[in-house]
């Protein structure tokens, strides 16, 4: 009903009030803004906060709006009323379905933004492309999903298709979302690049790490850093071409090497590598804390190019199937162009009752 009203559930979260009703307000204290860097931690924590408690705050009011409303439908016998009840239940179904999908998203890291590669694997050409296919996948996944994303660097192939991406999705939850993406990825079709319409079979890599912000400290020491400057690649004549805008930074004492070229500046290419070596530091730090928590690593030190965690077969027939949760689909074209919430419920619920 109208005149309902859920109850308000107030957080004070370093210095920032956040009260969570229908029409939310923030309410900082003074000298909250002073340190903007700080600021802007804290407002992230808050976002990652009203993801949890808005919707089911909705939940809570929606419930006791129907209740209500049953109450009277059973007084009145209105069936326009009844018929609005049982909508109303139909869409409270789905939003609780929906926190619960959510719930499962509880490890140490699932809230943080993302940082995803794509690799090809041995095959030329045919891999190169199919790397680019799971490019297009995952951004169209990301449009599907209002998740922005930012290219930090792209190798194109030498005839067609890619090298190798590099994506950051700095949006809640994501590295929770797409964790599930880790690993050797098979495709089987008849190759557009043979002349005898053969089929064959290609591999790609993803690797998915959390985007580590400045909430979390990583120490990384200058010296032990090389940085390297090269001239970017892409279309002839742009200014990205005349200038060693490109940054390539090694971290000597882990061997990890990082890379980018996506903007003119010198300087934000810089930002953005620094960005991707943070997250792969981070990530090594976890392991070593607690190696058997951290799946995500593992499946990537596991990988070779026969332990595929999921294939997409396009000829003779079409499927698509994840080889750890068993789920399939035989609508491939959905998949390749984005629809991936099915195979990333499968995950997380496999993964949570492999945990208990």
């Amino acid at each position: 009903m109208k005149g309902l009203k859920p109850s308000r559930r107030v957080f004070d979260y370093a210095g920032l009030k956040v009260e969570l009703e229908k029409n939310e307000a923030l309410q900082a204290t003074p000298d909250f803004w002073n340190d903007q860097d700080k600021a802007t931690v804290v407002l992230r924590k808050v976002q990652s906060l009203k993801q949890w408690v808005v919707p089911l705050e909705q939940a809570v009011e929606q419930g006791e709006e129907l209740s209500l409303m049953a109450e009277m439908v059973q007084e009145e016998e209105d069936e326009d009323s009844r018929a609005e009840v049982a909508e109303g239940i139909e869409n409270l179904e789905a939003a609780v379905a929906k926190l619960d999908f959510q719930f499962l998203l509880s490890g140490e890291e699932d809230e943080r933004g993302a940082v995803l590669e794509i690799h090809p694997g041995a095959g030329g050409t045919e891999s190169q492309d199919w790397a680019q296919m799971l490019l297009r996948m995952y951004n169209r996944y990301f449009e599907r999903h209002g998740m922005k994303s930012k290219t930090l660097d792209l190798q194109a192939g030498d005839e067609a298709g890619i090298k190798s991406a590099v994506l950051e999705i700095d949006h809640p939850f994501a590295f929770g979302y797409l964790k599930c993406e880790s690993g050797v990825h098979r495709l089987v079709r008849i190759s557009p690049f043979d002349s005898q319409s053969r089929r064959h079979t290609s591999f790609a890599s993803v690797f998915v790490y959390p985007l580590v912000n400045d909430d979390v400290e990583v120490e990384i020491d200058p010296a032990d850093l090389r940085i390297d400057t090269y001239r970017a690649q892409g279309a002839g004549g742009q200014h990205v071409n005349k200038t060693d805008s490109a940054i390539r930074i090694t971290h000597e004492p882990s061997g990890i090497v990082v890379q980018c070229q996506s903007e003119r500046s010198q300087h934000r290419n810089r930002e953005s590598a620094m960005t991707m070596l943070r997250a792969k530091l981070y990530m090594k730090v976890m392991e070593q804390r607690q190696k058997e928590r951290d799946a995500i690593e593992a499946e990537k030190m596991d990988n070779a190019w026969g332990s595929q965690i999921r294939s997409y077969v396009l000829q003779p027939y079409t499927k698509v199937k994840d080889h750890r949760t068993e789920h399939e689909t035989g609508n491939s074209t959905a998949v390749l162009d984005g629809d991936l919430d099915g195979f990333i419920d499968a995950y997380l619920r496999w993964l949570g009752s492999s945990n208990r």
